[in-house]
Formats: C-alpha cells, sequence, structure tokens
C-alpha cells in the first residue's frame, strides 16, 4: 500500500488512486498544474514499494514505437560494409525501449510516461494494446514480448490536449488539486523544516494572492514556491522585509514569475497601489 513518504506529501484522494489503479492492474493518468509533483509520484513510489523505476520522458517527435524499441539499420549497414559479423544477427541492432525493459523485470517494476500530452494525438491509441496485453510483437526477430511481471504504470499530463476516449476508457484517473494553505505548509516543511513561522506564513500569503491575481498568465506552482523559499532563507530576509512597504514588489520574484507579461501587471498593480495610499 502507498502512503506519505519523508519526501512526498500525499493527500488522502491520491493515496486511494494510486492503491486503486495498483489493485485494478490499470494505468493511473496523472493531470494537474506543473508543478504539483506528477513526476515525483512515480519516484516516491518507486522508492516505497522498492520496485525500480523506468522513465520515459514523452517529446513532440516521440513516437510509441520508441518505448517498445527501435531497429538500427544505419548500424547495421555499416557494420556490412565494414565485414562485421554481428550483421548476421539482426538482434544486435535492436534497441530496446523502455517498456520493453520494465518487461524483463523479474520482480515488478514501475514505468513512468511522462508527459503524455507533449507527444501527437495518434500516441496515445498506438500503445492500447501494448497497455492491455502486456506484449507486442518483435517483426524483424518475430519474437513476442511478454512481461515477466505487469510493472505499475503511472502516466502524467498537464493537460495540454485532449487525450482520445479509447486510451482514458483504460486508465484509473485522478486529478491533483492544488495544495490548500494548510497543505502547502506540510509540503514545505518536507523540503525545508526549519523555516521560521512567521517568514513561512507571510510569503504564504504572497504566494496565494499572487495566484489570485487577475490576469496571470502563469500562477507560481508548488516547486517554484519551494525555490523561492529556498532563496528567502538563504538571503535571510525577515516578515518586515518580505513585501518592501515602499516599492509593494515581490523580492526575488524571478523564482515566481516566469514571463515579462506577469512581471508588468505585478509592477503596474504595485504602482497602481503606490497611487492609491
Amino acid at each position: 500500500m502507498f502512503k506519505s513518504t519523508d519526501n512526498y506529501i500525499a493527500s488522502n484522494e491520491l493515496t486511494l488512486a494510486v492503491n486503486a489503479a495498483i489493485a485494478l492492474e490499470k494505468p493511473l493518468l496523472i493531470k494537474g498544474e506543473p508543478g504539483t509533483g506528477k513526476t515525483q509520484l512515480a519516484e516516491e513510489l518507486a522508492r516505497s514499494l522498492n520496485c525500480k523505476l523506468y522513465q520515459w520522458h514523452i517529446k513532440s517527435t516521440t513516437k510509441a514505437q520508441q518505448g517498445l524499441y527501435e531497429y538500427d539499420a544505419v548500424s547495421r549497414l555499416r557494420d556490412s560494409q565494414l565485414g562485421d559479423a554481428r550483421v548476421h544477427d539482426i538482434g544486435n541492432y535492436i534497441v530496446k525501449g523502455k517498456l520493453w525493459q520494465a518487461f524483463e523485470e523479474d520482480q515488478r517494476s514501475i514505468l513512468l510516461i511522462d508527459e503524455i500530452d507533449k507527444a501527437d494525438i495518434e500516441f496515445p491509441n498506438d500503445l492500447l494494446q501494448e497497455l492491455d496485453k502486456m506484449e507486442f510483437y518483435v517483426y524483424e526477430t518475430q519474437q513476442v514480448i511478454k512481461a515477466k511481471q505487469r510493472p505499475i504504470i503511472i502516466i502524467t499530463s498537464n493537460n495540454e490536449k485532449e487525450l482520445p476516449d479509447a486510451f482514458l476508457r483504460r486508465c484509473f484517473f485522478h486529478y491533483i488539486k492544488f495544495p490548500t494553505k494548510d497543505e502547502m505548509e506540510k509540503i514545505i516543511d518536507v523540503h525545508h523544516p526549519n523555516v521560521k513561522q512567521d517568514l513561512l506564513q507571510q510569503a504564504l500569503e504572497v504566494f496565494f494572492d499572487l495566484r489570485n491575481v487577475n490576469g496571470i498568465k502563469k500562477k507560481p506552482s508548488t516547486s517554484e514556491l519551494i525555490d523561492w523559499l529556498k532563496l528567502l532563507i538563504s538571503d535571510d530576509i525577515s516578515q518586515e522585509t518580505l513585501l518592501d512597504n515602499k516599492s509593494d514588489i515581490i523580492p526575488l520574484f524571478g523564482a515566481l514569475l516566469k514571463n515579462e507579461q506577469d512581471v508588468s501587471l505585478i509592477e503596474k498593480l504595485a504602482f497602481m497601489s503606490r497611487r492609491n495610499r
């Protein structure tokens, strides 16, 4: 059974979702804002269950076939021109993908398919049979590769595009809600256990106020709050100086705001606040 670890605070809902997916032997599809710990979930699950973790990080150019295997025809052609005896065994030119590696494990492993929504729309459908049957066919060697132990599959998505219905039906779904202030305090305690409480409370107030600003393009995430607090602690910024009364500009705001539109918006709001005093 999975539960929160020393390095990862999981809500009751997330804990139930993970354990339900394991019991049903279905992939766990995790959605949520960037920076809410989706990828770290797989890492901590592997650590807590003492399983090997295979991480498949998806890009816009990633094809489903790469998760199974790739045939390196170029290397084989080069070796044939050089008279290398390896060319007689085509298996020497099969590069195993993350699914194949996970399928070969004698003990149950964990396979992370990270940010699946980055790939094209056909990517999830191209994996349906392999994830269902836990096997695939290698045409070059005429092998059927079957999973020795069904891996626990964690699939993450930043919700950048809709996933096909046929794929969604085969998953157990969970959306990680953004942490409340109380939950955020517990998360911060894992990363910064010695932070001064007055600084923490003021930082949380500034952080959640910033997330609630109308018109902000990219709301700061949990991971960005943790980075910001690290800077505040290292600079020994006190509660009184966290929000400079003269300028209303958040110190070290580059850890929280990640584009010029949001910086401009916050500076404009600070200017209007000063004028209204």
